[in-house]
């Protein structure tokens, strides 16, 4: 019975055995010789991706031996034909181990057929070793690894030994040649090799492992040409039909498959390589690679879905936080192109910080445009000038430029563009733009001679209908008629369907009384301009509207659509008479300064009482504030009522604020501060006759403000524009007549004091006498 027991047991272990020599990874598995904690080999199909499962076997293991020596000690008995019944039984626990198939990794990247050597076969080939002996002979690490992984996932039972090099070599020194020119990388003349020695020894063939590796490696050849010939489409052909290459021994292949994929519009097929990657493959240097590749081809969105692969590291930081920066730049990058596209605060604050810290003016600017494109003009022009003050640019300057118009400063665009204008379109257009907003203006922007003269000769150089047009309604607003019509005939020469400018052409003969022009133009303009036809709105002085902004990335310089049919204005704003002050004059004549013009207001009754002591107006209703300040008015108390008149601008009552508005202009106007009279003027809409007469007093002020200072020309060009508003009263007369004669235009002082004298005025007598003694000093004598 012993017996029995000893023979039953030793053919159990004979027939589990026996069955496990079919399975040796489950036999390994079985008495604990597999290595369990080394990692699968990846393979990237592409039809699929599919880990294989291997372990490293032990040499010292003999499986076959030791089969044999229990069946040494064990003697054959009649019993052992009937233990095949529970022999088979005995392997069914392992079954499911040997059978079970991992599930893929990730979706598949393209369809394909699975590769021959993937089907169902009852016993795996025998297994070419030799590639693997080569490579670990020279010691190359990197080849040895892919074939071992290459062989993995052709042989999935396939064991790697331990020691490669233990394995007899191939004494075939041909052979070894043959593999050395392969690890050269060169395959024609492995080609050339392979077939001379078939054809001087029939008998013999080469390894199936050398053939399959050749025709591997010159299949990663063909991919990287077409790869850097932008040849995507074979590169994806290429990659389908070698899937073996699709490893992560092979990153830089699968780098250049996603990109393949995304430039042929596959770029869900692009992001699920570089998933791919971020999933299976360990290397810390390829793994930030290839985040930093991905970031230049995919978007935003997609970006966001591979960071969260994110691995954290041995320190507790994150894996990509060496080039978060850089990402974080890129980011923004997009969002500047796309105002649609939200930045999360994250990055938007890591940029913040490295704008404030790092010194460099590019993330400066990449703020800028981000806020620029959102319309947040405030933190635009913050960031804007940042950059400048770091590194003076065009794309700072431009920015810059571009914010200061969105609120309303293009004098300063003007000046920050005009170092700039000609370093692109885009920064050309920004100028011009620029030009058109600031000559646009109202009330008109005071500009300097020089200022004026190089707007002009840009404009002409561009040929830029906006500011040409712009150009004629701020020569009208100087009472320069002429120079106005010549600004509007240029700029629908450039542009002859501009319905602007030929409306403001149309105005400016009617009232140089040039009949004839107007005709013209009414009937050019028939069936298209209601207003050119019947003149209608003839008193308007101001351009219809203000040349918007350009946007980033679509500026583009204006073309002309006719040449010009006569010459331009070659000077920014030429007078109907020069004024040249000659270099060395000694003749300063100063009039007797006119009285202050005085401005009837036609208000209710008002009550002095109790403003003779001094209060905070700001704790008055906004009714007995305005009241206070007429108040002070009538006391001579300007400057107090100006307080007063500033806390009634707070009411809600619109006739209030007008009042308000138009007494702290008046109070200005008193106190000698014309400029500050303009700027409360618009604090509160005004009625045409109110507008009108504080336009007047404060040129009238302006005018005189600018003859005490000696600046001759400047009085001239406000006395032509109160002249346009009222008719110039005889002691403004006599102030032109002395500009006049400091500017030595003496035929032009004659004929103003003549005209004055005829009155009866005593100033202008004194001004003949004047210009007498200047042009005929002996004769007096």
């Amino acid at each position: 019975m012993k017996s029995s027991l000893v023979a039953i047991s030793a053919a159990v272990v004979v027939a589990t055995l026996v069955t496990g020599l079919k399975d040796r990874a489950a036999l390994q598995e079985r008495f604990g010789l597999g290595s369990a904690g080394k990692p699968a080999p990846e393979l990237m199909m592409m039809g699929r991706i599919k880990p294989t499962d291997a372990s490293a076997g032990n040499p010292e293991f003999n499986a076959q031996l030791v089969a044999d020596k229990i069946e040494a000690i064990t003697s054959p008995s009649p019993p052992a034909p009937g233990a095949r019944e529970p022999d088979a039984a005995a392997p069914q626990p392992a079954a499911p181990q040997t059978v079970a198939q991992p599930a893929p990794v990730t979706p598949p990247i393209v369809s394909a057929p699975p590769a021959p050597q993937q089907a169902a076969a009852p016993a795996q080939p025998a297994v070419d070793e030799s590639a693997l002996r080569y490579f670990a002979s020279r010691g190359d690490k990197v080849r040895l690894q892919a074939e071992i992984s290459r062989l993995q996932a052709l042989y999935p039972n396939w064991v790697p030994p331990a020691d490669p090099l233990a394995v007899p070599q191939n004494g075939d020194k041909q052979l070894e040649a043959m593999w050395q020119l392969y690890s050269d990388g060169r395959y024609a003349e492995l080609r050339k090799a392979v077939a001379d020695r078939q054809a001087a020894d029939a008998g013999w063939q080469p390894p199936a492992d050398l053939l399959d590796r050749l025709d591997v490696a010159e299949a990663r050849a063909r991919l990287v040409n077409a790869s850097d010939l932008k040849q995507y489409a074979t590169v994806v052909d290429i990659a389908a039909a070698t899937p073996s290459l699709l490893t992560c021994s092979e990153v830089d292949v699968l780098w250049r498959v996603a990109e393949a994929f995304i430039q042929t519009e596959r770029a869900q097929r692009g992001q699920d390589a570089y998933t791919y990657i971020l999933k299976n493959c360990a290397n810390p240097a390829e793994r930030q690679a290839t985040v930093e590749k991905a970031s230049t081809l995919l978007a935003y969105q997609p970006m966001q879905a591979l960071l969260t692969l994110e691995r954290p590291a041995a320190d507790g930081s994150k894996e990509f936080d060496a080039i978060r920066d850089n990402l974080t730049r890129r980011f923004m990058a997009e969002g500047n192109d796309d105002p649609k596209l939200v930045i999360a605060p994250d990055y938007i604050a890591r940029l913040e910080k490295l704008a404030e810290t790092g010194g460099l003016a590019s993330d400066a600017l990449l703020l800028g445009w981000y806020q620029l494109r959102r319309n947040n003009d405030a933190d635009a022009e913050k960031w804007f000038r940042a950059a400048r003050a770091k590194q003076d640019s065009a794309a700072a300057s431009q920015g810059l430029a571009l914010a200061l118009i969105a609120r309303k400063a293009p004098e300063e665009a003007e000046d920050v563009m005009f170092r700039w204008r000609a370093d692109s379109e885009d920064a050309t257009s920004t100028y011009l733009a620029a030009t058109a907003n600031l000559m646009a203006l109202q009330p008109p922007a005071d500009l300097a001679e020089d200022v004026l003269h190089r707007i002009a000769t840009e404009v002409i150089a561009r040929k830029y209908v906006p500011t040409a047009q712009q150009f004629g309604w701020y020569a009208r607003s100087l009472n320069q008629f002429q120079t106005a019509a010549r600004w509007f005939e240029t700029a629908l020469a450039w542009k002859s369907d501009d319905e602007p400018s030929a409306y403001g052409l149309v105005i400016t003969r009617e009232q140089l009384s040039d009949r004839k022009a107007v005709l013209d133009l009414q009937r050019a303009w028939a069936g298209r301009s209601s207003r050119i036809t019947n003149l209608e709105d003839t008193s308007s002085l101001i351009p219809n509207a203000v040349t918007p902004p350009p946007e980033k990335g679509t500026l583009a310089a204006q073309q002309p659509a006719a040449q010009p049919t006569q010459n331009p204005p070659t000077e920014p704003l030429p007078a109907e008479r020069r004024i040249t002050l000659q270099p060395g004059s000694q003749v300063v004549v100063r009039a007797a300064r006119p009285a202050m013009e005085t401005v009837t207001v036609p208000r209710g009754p008002r009550q002095t009482r109790g403003c003779s002591t001094t209060i905070d107006a700001g704790q008055l209703k906004p009714a007995d504030a305005l009241s206070r300040g007429w108040c002070l008015m009538d006391i001579n108390r300007p400057m107090e009522a100006i307080s007063a008149f500033e806390a009634a601008l707070q009411s809600p009552t619109r006739k209030v604020r007008e009042d308000a508005a138009y007494g702290q202009s008046l109070a200005y106007l008193r106190a000698g501060l014309s400029g500050n009279a303009a700027v409360a003027a618009t604090k509160a809409p005004q009625n045409r006759q109110r507008a009108a007469e504080l336009q007047v007093a404060i040129l009238a002020d302006r005018a005189l403000s600018a003859f005490d200072a000696g600046r001759y020309r400047e009085t001239l060009i406000y006395l032509d524009q109160r002249a346009q508003l009222q008719q110039e009263r005889i002691d403004l007369m006599v102030l032109r007549g002395y500009c006049y004669l400091n500017l030595k235009m003496y035929g032009d002082a004659t004929r103003i004091f003549e005209a004055a004298a005829a009155t009866g005025s005593r100033d202008a007598a004194r001004g003949l006498a004047d210009v007498r003694n200047v042009t005929h000093p002996d004769v007096n004598d």
